[in-house]
């Protein structure tokens, strides 16, 4: 009898035996195990169970850590980048991206092959080869699974003939939710779920690649990233406000409008068909604001801090969902294996399910720099021209806060390519009124775009405005003034040497006058005057009535 017991055991283990030598899709992948509820819950279309045995002859299995990892690419490792849209809203499609980094100087060409990229700096120096895998020399794929049997996925399933799936030396297996998908493809792979079966939470989606190596697979990456599945809007508010110097902390000005813009995370589209309403509560005791825009103005008139709150809803049209399962009444006819739940399902009717996003911010608001205005622009006469170099000044004014600092930016005309920034601190003496004069050097002669901002710890205020340089030539008012006071110190010096060599010839006839003793009143200035016409015209002397008192004279 003890021997039977050791034969049929010996039976049951010979028989388990090829069960525990089948590798399963879960254990290639990991080893998260799913309930049975949950793999019948969440079903995905076209996935398939991870119990379902792994061809490992042809796709071979690889642990963490195992050696035979460092030689699974030529000149180096690959990476596997996988992200996702998530977080989905549930009822939407959620996308999936595998994206393989090649090592430095490897690329993918037109035709699927992994070349060495020209030109391209190695430390080993300039490869000989131009391919690092030239696949369509090492054979086309086969027409079908009789001729080419390695043409197969890991389960066994032939490879889809679309076109130009001959190109495509890689192959992509995710998994999630206990299933997988298995896809051919090139440098990059994407899958979509939709995830009307899936339930709430974060989930784990993970991703083997393996690349063709003749007529077998070599496994190249790994990677696996989680995605969030919610029954709530996904909800982002952008907040904008004119003059506002920091727009990431939340703080805000006083009587300036802020512009609230909402962002519905929807990259699938799931709510286009949706009607949205906006509720804003802005914490200022100004009342609840309905809208069906996305972007609403607001603007606080009090400092201090404000909780805005805003509900987003949104009634998706779908099929109506199945009642909640109720279980039955115990009743001592119930057998132990009875399941408690009963599922019921309803016929194909539209129904409207009501979707609620929620965001919440904490608003600062305080006094700032509301405006700023150029008033009025004044050209500087320097002592000394200099034709490379003019001064402005700008007579500014503003309103709000008193600035702290100014600075100007000087550019072309386009307002594009900068020629000079120049900051200073503005003075604390300026008193209530906000009124200042700012001089600023512009270097030749031409059009000029000026942004002029006035500053404090919150907020900046900018102005703009086109400056005219005009060219420093030699007419210019300037040099016609300094040409005239030239003029007119020549002309003064010149008129005294004239009167002092005058004088001097008047004196020595002051003799002859008085030795006749005749002194004509008031005639001084003719004979003055007489005097000095000879010194210019000696040629009419004959004419001057003093010759009749030289001697000699008749």
């Amino acid at each position: 009898m003890e021997c039977l017991y050791c034969f049929l055991g010996c039976l049951l283990l010979a028989a388990r035996l090829p069960l525990d030598a089948a590798i399963k899709f879960h254990d290639v992948l990991s080893n998260e195990r799913i309930s049975g509820y949950l793999r019948e819950h969440n079903q995905l279309t076209g996935w398939s169970s991870d119990e379902n045995d792994w061809n490992e002859e042809l796709y071979p299995v690889w642990k963490k850590g195992d050696s035979r990892w460092k030689n699974s690419w030529k000149g180096g490792h690959v990476r596997a980048i996988l992200t996702s849209d998530s977080p989905a809203l549930v009822g939407s499609t959620i996308t999936f991206v595998v994206d393989l980094v090649f090592p430095r100087c490897q690329r993918e060409d037109v035709s699927g092959n992994i070349v060495y990229e020209k030109n391209c700096g190695n430390d080993t120096g300039p490869s000989p080869d131009l391919y690092v895998y030239n696949w369509t020399e090492e054979g086309s794929w086969g027409n079908g699974t009789n001729e080419h049997h390695h043409d197969v996925f890991p389960d066994g399933k032939p490879f889809p003939h679309h076109p130009g799936w001959k190109r495509c030396n890689f192959v992509y297996v995710f998994r999630t939710l206990g299933q997988y998908l298995q896809k051919l493809g090139r440098g990059s792979a994407r899958v979509s779920v939709n995830t009307a079966n899936v339930t709430l939470g974060p989930h784990l989606m993970e991703v083997i690649v393996y690349r063709r190596h003749r007529h077998a697979y070599v496994p190249i990456a790994k990677v696996k990233d989680v995605y969030v599945v919610t029954d709530h809007i996904p909800v982002f508010v952008t907040m904008y406000q004119k003059n506002d110097r920091n727009l990431s902390d939340e703080t805000f000005l006083r009587d300036l409008p802020i512009m609230f813009n909402v962002l519905i995370h929807d990259p699938s589209h799931f709510l286009n068909e949706s009607a949205i309403y906006y509720k804003w509560n802005f914490g200022d005791n100004t009342g609840l604001f309905v809208s069906n825009a996305p972007t609403l103005n607001h603007t606080y008139v009090l400092n201090g801090t404000f909780s805005l709150n805003l509900t987003v809803q949104a009634s998706v049209p779908g099929p109506c969902p199945s009642p909640s399962p109720t279980p039955p009444k115990p009743t001592s006819l119930s057998s132990a294996g009875d399941n408690p739940l009963e599922l019921r399902k309803t016929s194909g009717i539209t129904c409207l399910i009501n979707r609620y996003g929620y965001f919440k911010a904490t608003i600062t608001i305080v006094e700032g720099i509301l405006e700023v205005n150029i008033i009025q622009m004044t050209d500087v006469l320097m002592p000394v021209p200099q034709p490379d170099n003019s001064l402005m000044d700008f007579v500014v004014t503003c309103q709000g806060m008193m600035p702290t600092e100014v600075c100007t930016v000087v550019s072309d005309p386009t307002c594009q390519i900068t020629y000079d920034t120049v900051c200073d601190p503005v003075g604390e003496d300026m008193g209530h009124e906000c009124l200042l004069t700012v001089r600023r050097a512009f270097s030749g002669s031409g059009t000029y775009c000026m942004n002029l901002t006035l500053g404090d710890n919150t907020s900046l205020a900018l102005t703009s405005t086109l400056v005219s340089i005009p060219a420093r030539d030699p007419a210019s008012p300037s040099r016609m003034a300094n040409g005239v006071l030239v003029a007119v110190g020549c002309l003064a010096i010149f008129v005294t040497v004239i009167t002092l060599w005058v004088y001097k010839k008047h004196k020595e006839y002051n003799l002859i006058e008085n030795s006749t003793g005749i002194v004509v009143k008031g005639k001084g200035l003719n004979v003055f005057l007489n005097r000095a016409k000879a010194m210019f015209y000696p040629g009419i002397q004959e004419k001057d009535p003093l010759l009749k008192h030289q001697p000699g004279t008749p």
